[in-house]
C-alpha cells in the first residue's frame, strides 16, 4: 500500500523503514531535508511539501503524521484538512490528548476526511521488534488499511498464547487493535503511558534502595555492597518482575553502575498528567500513578540515583535525551 509519512524523527523515520522493508511503497516528507535525503536514498518516494505529497499519491490518500504532540501536529492536520479531499485518511500516530482527536475527527468528518488516532508504542526499537498500536477510528477505514498496520505490527512472535483465550479478532495476539471510534487509541495510549511512570517508578526506587544499603546512611555492620548489575540480570531470568523495562535496565547498569553520563532529570511529555485528569475525572483512585508523576516533578530539583535509572531506561526505550538544567 501507499502510505505519506510527515515527520521523520526517531520513530517516524523507522515506520517507514519497516513498511519499505515488507513492499509497501512510502512517500516522505520532513523539514529537515537531509532526513528526507536519506530515506530517499534507501526507498522512499521524496516530496517537498504537504501538496507536493498529496499531488504525488493515489487516491483515496492516507497520510501519516508522526510529530511532536500540540503545535506542529495541530498545525500540520489543520492544513491537510485543507488540502486533502473526501475518502482521504489522517492518521495522527503521535501522543496526542485524546480530546482533541475527539474535536479533529468531527471537524475532518464534515469534509469527508477519515481520522485515525494511532498510539504507538516501541521507541528506537519499533524497526526490528515491531510497533504496539492501539486504533481509534470508523471500522471501514481500520480495516482498509489493515496491511499498513499488520505490517508494522510485532506478529505473534515467540510470546506463548493466553490460556483461554478464545476471541474472533486475533490482531490483539499480534500487537494492535481497533480500540474503538475516534479518541479511543489515543485514549488507551494515554492509560498505557500513565502506567509506564508507575513500573520505571518502581524499579527506580527499588534500585535506589538496593544501592544505598551500602552507603554510609546505614549502620557499618549492616552495609551490604550490592551488585545492582547483576541483580537486574538474575531478576530478567523467571522473576515475576521480568520485563522490558527491566531488560534496558540491566542494559544500563551492565555499560556504567554508576550512571555517570544521567543526571537524574525527568521530564513528562503529558501522558502522565492526562492520565490523571482522566482519574480524577471518573473518580478512580490512582496513587501509584499520581506519585510517579509527582516523582518526576521531584526530580528537576535534585537528582538521586533513581532518577538517573529512570532517565536511562527513558534513553533505551526511547532515545530521549534529558534536558540541561
Amino acid at each position: 500500500m501507499q502510505l505519506g509519512i510527515i515527520g521523520l524523527g526517531r520513530m517516524g523515520g523507522n515506520i517507514a523503514r519497516r513498511l519499505m522493508k515488507n513492499g509497501h511503497e512510502v512517500f516522505a516528507y520532513d523539514r529537515s531535508a537531509d532526513s528526507i535525503e536519506t530515506l530517499a536514498k534507501e526507498g522512499a518516494k521524496a516530496t517537498t511539501g504537504l501538496e507536493d505529497m498529496i499531488q504525488q499519491m493515489a487516491k483515496p490518500r492516507a497520510l501519516w503524521v508522526m510529530l511532536p504532540a500540540g503545535d506542529p501536529t495541530e498545525q500540520t492536520i489543520n492544513t491537510l484538512g485543507q488540502m486533502l479531499e473526501p475518502g482521504d485518511t489522517i492518521i495522527d500516530g503521535g501522543n496526542t490528548y485524546y480530546k482533541d482527536d475527539l474535536r479533529r475527527a468531527k471537524a475532518l468528518a464534515e469534509k469527508g476526511i477519515h481520522y485515525l488516532d494511532v498510539g504507538t508504542s516501541g521507541g528506537v526499537w519499533g524497526l526490528e521488534r515491531g510497533y504496539c498500536m492501539m486504533i481509534g477510528g470508523d471500522k471501514e477505514t481500520v480495516d482498509r488499511l489493515d496491511p499498513i498496520f499488520d505490517t508494522l505490527a510485532p506478529g505473534y512472535g515467540d510470546i506463548e498464547r493466553t490460556r483461554g483465550r478464545n476471541a474472533p479478532d486475533e490482531r490483539a495476539e499480534r500487537g494492535y487493535i481497533h480500540a474503538g471510534p475516534a479518541g479511543s487509541g489515543h485514549f488507551v495510549k494515554m492509560i498505557h503511558n500513565g502506567i509506564e511512570y508507575g513500573m520505571m517508578q518502581a524499579y527506580a526506587e527499588g534500585f535506589d534502595i538496593l544501592k544505598m544499603r551500602g552507603s554510609e546512611n546505614v549502620p557499618e555492620e549492616e552495609r551490604l555492597q550490592l551488585d545492582l548489575a547483576d541483580i537486574a540480570e538474575v531478576w530478567r531470568r523467571g522473576s515475576v518482575v521480568s520485563s522490558w523495562l527491566l531488560d534496558l535496565t540491566a542494559q544500563a547498569l551492565a555499560q556504567d553502575v554508576e550512571l555517570e553520563k544521567f543526571s537524574g532529570f525527568v521530564s513528562d511529555s503529558g501522558e502522565g498528567r492526562w492520565t490523571i485528569e482522566a482519574a480524577i475525572e471518573e473518580a478512580v483512585p490512582a496513587p501509584v500513578l499520581t506519585s510517579a508523576l509527582y516523582a518526576r516533578f521531584r526530580s528537576r530539583q535534585k537528582a538521586t540515583y533513581g532518577d538517573k535509572l529512570l532517565s536511562a531506561m527513558r534513553f533505551g526505550f526511547g532515545g530521549h535525551v534529558e534536558i540541561p538544567q
